[in-house]
């Protein structure tokens, strides 16, 4: 009963069976690599964008701070909202590698709205050189609280970006499990929705450890080079992360783990809505569920085995509502879901 996370689940075998087959002889290394060359082709083809520059790290924070360091300058805010990865979960990575640039909250949760986000824009006064100059905005999809910025909420967010000449990045560590749910192509939910750059996540849906960086627009592309090789992001043996994207894309897996991921997240939605005291947070939308439940009802369920974020302290008022959060992740199986499930309803 395992659903703290689809960072712990295990690589998917046509992931796994690629790193295998790479495991041979010699490659050309740092990114040199005909793997690589392959990979790079997939993207753009998947993407429907011929001149992208795709390049691929090893984890989610490098993919976002090395990219927006590419389209920020030091002197620049970064409009995102509070609950962005980039502002609780990455340890000023952003403003490390940007050299300087500050995050300027926009709205107050996980998604932001166009109003919202021109409020944000008109705190910096352009072109004052006593404050923040405006950035690029940096939206998440799925958000951190597991909602989806439906394709016109993206245009319409990038939209005013562009009233005010700023590009727009999109954090993508989900970007799969986003793209099943609205049943859209890659495409429409990146640049012909006003997305520049994009972190295409594997990590959390099958690979052991691969992001993609991919620029729609390809003047960004050296300065990236130099960026991730300056920020010891560069992996000699890169034929390894080259291979994982190439099982992750090859036949259309990282579709059909995000489907999975997402079955298993109704699934068990669906199943939590039979609890009289469970309260969801927010409507499930992908695969990640946050929901309430009494202090004493944490307990039993821990007690019992089961493994999930939990938002406070076990010890306390056992009447106390405490937050959860539950995510499933491709290899979930309905047995464990229905063991939870039966746990849960005492």
């Amino acid at each position: 009963m395992f659903f703290a996370s689809d960072n712990t689940g295990p690589m998917h075998p046509a992931v796994a069976q690629a790193m295998v087959a790479a495991d041979s002889g010699y490659h050309p290394s740092y990114g040199a690599d005909p793997i690589m060359d392959g990979v790079r082709a997939q993207i753009r083809e998947i993407f429907e964008a011929p001149e992208a520059a795709v390049y691929l790290v090893a984890t989610g924070t490098a993919a976002n701070a090395l990219a927006l360091a590419t389209m920020t300058k030091p002197w620049d805010a970064v409009f995102c909202t509070p609950l962005a990865h980039i502002n609780v979960d990455e340890c000023h990575a952003p403003e490390f590698y940007t050299g300087g640039a500050k995050l300027s909250l926009v709205g107050t949760g996980d998604k932001m709205t166009p109003d919202e986000l021109r409020a944000g824009i008109a705190r910096w006064t352009k072109g004052d050189v006593h404050t923040s100059q405006r950035g690029p905005l940096q939206l998440t999809q799925v958000t951190e609280m597991g909602r989806l910025y439906t394709l016109n909420e993206i245009r319409a967010l990038t939209d005013v970006a562009r009233e005010h000449g700023l590009p727009t990045f999109m954090d993508g560590a989900r970007f799969a499990n986003a793209l099943v749910a609205l049943d859209c192509t890659p495409a429409e939910m990146t640049w012909k929705a006003g997305i520049d750059a994009l972190s295409f996540g594997g990590t959390k849906n099958g690979c052991a450890g691969v992001e993609a960086v991919i620029f729609f627009d390809p003047a960004h592309a050296w300065e990236f080079e130099l960026r991730r090789k300056r920020g010891a992001h560069l992996f000699s043996k890169h034929r390894y992360l080259s291979a994982q994207m190439q099982g992750y894309l090859t036949d259309g897996v990282w579709r059909e783990t995000a489907r999975a991921a997402n079955a298993n997240g109704a699934r068990l939605a669906e199943g939590l809505r039979g609890m009289a005291e469970l309260e969801f947070v927010e409507e499930p939308e992908a695969n990640m569920i946050f929901a309430t439940l009494p202090r004493r009802e944490h307990q039993r369920l821990k007690a019992g085995g089961a493994v999930y974020g939990l938002w406070g302290d076990l010890e306390g008022d056992p009447e106390e509502r405490l937050m959860m959060r539950l995510v499933t992740d491709w290899s979930i199986t309905h047995e464990m879901i229905d063991d939870f499930l039966k746990l849960a309803r005492g």
